[in-house]
């Protein structure tokens, strides 16, 4: 085996079902958007925050057991064949301040002292709340891409600006594409000013062309002059949820698909955003904004529930803004009619959820539409 290569031994790997995900690999990832609402949750209880590092990677030795592992349908029924499982990794850990560590009692602890640095992601202090920002990492990639010197600009994207696959020539080395997008999506976990652009040009991964480099070395001359931009959580007691949700009709020029966002506030502190295209086309934009809504509504729930292990109850009627009227009239009218009746029918999940208070829609005009 090559030794670049990792090995990985994956228990009662029997149960994965071939062209189900038997060729999936499993590996728990947290979602930063967990990261962000606790970080929230902990500033707005004037909690402090501390880090810790697990000084050795590999936490235990040989065990003093043996871990028996018997594959389905494999080898003699009546001979196992002993595998031992050597180590577990622990990348990096927040907790709230605990008196003694209780973790010191089993493995070797380092105190960092307050947050400051995690995954990637510098932590900023202040008296009114708490900076996350991507700085550092920003200027490597300007370096790495010998952007450090050019001019800054003020715009993610020039005006109009639509993306086609396959015009203009090939890129001779699309690796360098590829890279430059995925370290750009990174950073769209602290600058959802990038989001829109990053979700564009990722949909040209497998053949970029001239056009899509030209705009991604456009979006870094915006980010060398916004290096030091982030996301701000003020420390205000405020933790009702407000939703921002918006979408386009048609705005693809090859499938026609349309692209909604939204954002998620917790109180004044924004903690989920995305930008993303449609699966379907839609046929109006009454449609496309009521499946939006949907996306929305789904993604409160989990952010709800996770508030709800965070050992905060979960709250009712959480305002949704949006800009279409057709949309929250289709919502809070359970009728179907001609104009409508197309709609798929996971959309009326929204009015469930309505029906059930979970949530209040409300009209904001599109000067005030956050998620656009």
């Amino acid at each position: 085996m090559a030794g670049c290569h990792k090995a990985r031994l994956v228990v009662r790997g029997d149960t994965q079902v071939e062209g189900v995900d038997f060729q999936e690999t499993f590996s728990h990832v947290i979602k930063i958007s967990t990261v962000k609402t606790l970080v929230v949750v902990d500033i707005k209880q004037h909690r402090p925050l501390f880090q810790l590092d697990v000084n050795n990677a590999f936490l235990h030795g040989d065990l003093d057991k043996e871990v028996f592992i018997r594959p389905l349908g494999n080898g003699i029924p009546s001979y196992l064949k002993p595998c031992i499982l050597e180590d577990i990794l622990i990348l990096s850990m927040i907790i709230p301040c605990l008196p003694g560590y209780f973790l010191d009692d089993q493995f070797k602890i380092k105190d960092l002292g307050s947050l400051n640095y995690f995954l990637g992601i510098d932590v900023l202090h202040t008296t009114s709340g708490v900076l996350l920002h991507q700085r550092k990492f920003i200027l490597d990639l300007l370096a790495e891409f010998h952007s450090d010197a050019c001019s800054p600009i003020t715009c993610p994207l020039e005006l109009n600006v639509k993306l086609k696959d396959r015009v203009g020539n090939y890129l001779p080395m699309p690796e360098e594409y590829r890279s430059l997008i995925s370290k750009l999506n990174f950073f769209t976990h602290t600058r959802h000013d990038l989001n829109f652009v990053v979700q564009h040009l990722s949909q040209f991964m497998q053949q970029p062309c001239e056009p899509q480099m030209k705009v991604a070395l456009h979006l870094l001359r915006y980010l060398r002059g916004t290096s030091d931009f982030g996301i701000f959580f003020n420390n205000s007691s405020d933790l009702s949820l407000q939703v921002y949700c918006d979408s386009d009709w048609g705005s693809c020029p090859e499938s026609r698909r349309s692209v909604y966002g939204f954002c998620i506030f917790l109180g004044r502190s924004l903690i989920s955003w995305k930008s993303k295209k449609h699966v379907v086309i839609s046929l109006s934009l009454a449609e496309t904004e009521y499946m939006a809504m949907s996306k929305v509504v789904a993604k409160t729930i989990w952010v709800c529930r996770l508030l709800t292990d965070f050992g905060f109850p979960s709250a009712l009627h959480i305002l949704h803004f949006c800009d279409s009227m057709s949309a929250i009239h289709n919502a809070r009218n359970p009728v179907f009619h001609e104009r409508t009746n197309y709609f798929e029918l996971d959309c009326h999940f929204v009015r469930s959820k309505l029906a059930e208070g979970l949530i209040s829609l409300s009209h904001t005009s599109s000067a005030s539409q956050l998620a656009c």
